[in-house]
């Protein structure tokens, strides 16, 4: 076995989360465009709200966030990924047998858990630091009050979770599902 296919096997997790984000991008941008607008108009990027507007964007931004986790833990299928949470939780059995599943695998393959959360970090923090980049070291906040596309009353961190609602955040739900589904032997085969 080559030093690719090693770093290929040990990132597992990693690498499934991309390839799911590459074959459903669509969706996924969607669904973090949605939590990102909300996000953004309750940190007032087009004005005040009301509080009743703001709670109503909260809704909508957590409902967002939970069909995206939904949708990878279901791999493409809201319904599926929702109906594993409920046997989780109302089949006892079930649920034991899952945890030991879960614990055989993490003591087996420690070391490629580590390495995936490891992977996971440095490229949360690429993320993050791209963001930050973009928000405090390029004229763009500037030129979008400049030019009235957002409002004089919003600040930077309208921009930074805007950019985070359609990066790190997605890619983080998707990495815990596809971990959830490695740690229980559901990935399917051809793509694990």
């Amino acid at each position: 076995m080559n030093t690719a296919t090693k770093i290929f096997r040990f990132l597992g997790c990693t690498v499934y989360a991309f390839h799911f984000i590459k074959v459903n991008f669509l969706p996924i941008f969607g669904l973090g465009l949605v939590a990102a607008f909300g996000r953004a108009i309750q940190l007032r990027a087009f004005g005040p709200i009301s509080p009743l507007a703001h709670t109503s964007l909260e809704v909508v931004i957590e409902s967002a966030r939970f069909l995206l986790f939904f949708y990878a833990l279901g791999l493409t299928n809201v319904r599926t990924g929702l109906s594993k949470l409920v046997q989780l939780v109302r089949n006892k059995a079930g649920r034991s047998s899952g945890w030991r599943l879960a614990i055989k695998n993490l003591r087996q393959n420690w070391l490629t858990m580590l390495v995936n959360f490891v992977a996971f970090l440095l490229i949360a923090w690429l993320f993050n630091a791209l963001i930050n980049h973009i928000a405090y070291e390029t004229c763009l906040y500037i030129t979008l009050k400049g030019r009235q596309l957002i409002s004089e009353q919003s600040s930077e961190w309208a921009l930074i979770l805007f950019f985070k609602n359609i990066s790190v955040i997605p890619f983080a739900l998707i990495f815990q599902a596809i971990l959830i589904l490695w740690l229980t032997n559901r990935l399917p085969k051809s793509l694990a």
